[in-house]
C-alpha cells in the first residue's frame, strides 16, 4: 500500500527545531523498539549531526525482549550510545545515569571554568514515538500532554528535570517522502501516520498478516483463530471475524469492526509483545 504524509505543520516543526537547536547541548533521539530502523528519521539525523546525540529505544514493554536486547547490542557495536525506556518507574534513575554519562564532557568543561552546568537536551523523534511520555517520566509529573496519535505536540519548550538537567519536547517529524513501502506501513501500524491518509482496513489486514507470521500463537489466541495456515489475507480476516463474532445481519462479516479492533488492540499492547524488525533479518 502507498502511504505519503507530510502536512504543513511538519515543515513548520522543522524550522522551529533548527532555530531551537543552537540552544541545546546535545540530542536525545527516540526510536520505537518494535521498529528501530523504520522509526528513525534520516532528515532529523542530518539536522542534528553536529550535536552530541544519544539514542533511546522506547515502548520496549510492547516489543520482543530478546529482539530489543539484540538491537541494543548491535547498535552499541555500530558506535551508538543507546539505552532503552519502559513503563517501569525505576527506569528514570537508569535514564538519568545514562544522560549524565552522555553529558559528562559538557559538565567537565563547565567545571573547569568554575561553572555548575545545567545541561539542555533536546528530545527528537518521529510522531507518536513517546517523547512526551519520556519527558513526563523524567520530570515525574504530567508536564507535557500525551496522546496515542501523531501531530499532538505542537510547540517546543524547556522543562526542568532537576537543577542540572533541562529537556525540550519537540513535535514529531517525518521526512517528506516515505519511499520504502514496508517502512511506511510499519510507521502506520504504530500510529505515527494519521489514520485519515490511508485505507485503514487495508492497513489492518497487512498488520494482521504480519502479526500472524511473527507471533502466531499470541495472534491465534487473541483472535480465536483455529487454523495455523491461511491462503490469503482475506481468508485470515474472515477467520478472525468468525472467531471473535464480528458478524452483521445475515452472517455477513463485519470487516470494518474487525479492522478497527485489530489496530486498537495492537496499539494498546493487547495482542502480545512483537518486534517487526530483527537484527540481521531482511525487513525491506
Amino acid at each position: 500500500m502507498n502511504i505519503q504524509w507530510y502536512p504543513g505543520h511538519m515543515a513548520k516543526a522543522k524550522r522551529l527545531l533548527i532555530d531551537q537547536l543552537k540552544k541545546a547541548d546535545f540530542i536525545i533521539e527516540l526510536a520505537d523498539a518494535r521498529i528501530p530502523l523504520s522509526s528513525r528519521n534520516p532528515d532529523l539525523l542530518k539536522i542534528v549531526e553536529n550535536k552530541k546525540r544519544v539514542l533511546v529505544l522506547t515502548k520496549v514493554d510492547l516489543a520482543d525482549r530478546e529482539a530489543t536486547l539484540q538491537w541494543l547490542n548491535q547498535l552499541r557495536k555500530d558506535g551508538e550510545s543507546v539505552t532503552d525506556f519502559d513503563a517501569d518507574p525505576k527506569s528514570k534513575n537508569k535514564l538519568l545515569r545514562f544522560i549524565g554519562e552522555a553529558s559528562a564532557e559538557f559538565i567537565a568543561r563547565a567545571e573547569n571554568r568554575g561553572i555548575k552546568k545545567t545541561i539542555r537536551a533536546m528530545v527528537i523523534g518521529v510522531p507518536n514515538v513517546g517523547k512526551s511520555t519520556f519527558i513526563n517520566r523524567m520530570v515525574g509529573a504530567a508536564i507535557t500532554s500525551v496522546a496515542n496519535k501523531p501531530g499532538h505536540t505542537r510547540s517546543n519548550r524547556w522543562v526542568k528535570v532537576n537543577p542540572y538537567l533541562e529537556l525540550m519536547d519537540s513535535p514529531g517529524m517525518l521526512w517528506p517522502r516515505l519511499d520504502n513501502e514496508i517502512s511506511a506501513q510499519r510507521l502506520a501500524y504504530i500510529g505515527t501516520i494519521k489514520d485519515a491518509v490511508y485505507n485503514s482496513e487495508e492497513l489492518a489486514m497487512e498488520l494482521l498478516w504480519e502479526l500472524f507470521h511473527t507471533i502466531q500463537a499470541e495472534t491465534m489466541a487473541r483472535f480465536k483463530l483455529k487454523e495455523n495456515t491461511y491462503e490469503s489475507k482475506i481468508a485470515l480476516l474472515d477467520a478472525l471475524c468468525q472467531g471473535r463474532g464480528f458478524l452483521m445481519r445475515g452472517g455477513i462479516y463485519d470487516y470494518e469492526r474487525a479492522c478497527a479492533v485489530i489496530l486498537e488492540e495492537f496499539r494498546s499492547g493487547k495482542i502480545g509483545r512483537v518486534s517487526f524488525e530483527k537484527v540481521g533479518a531482511s525487513w525491506a
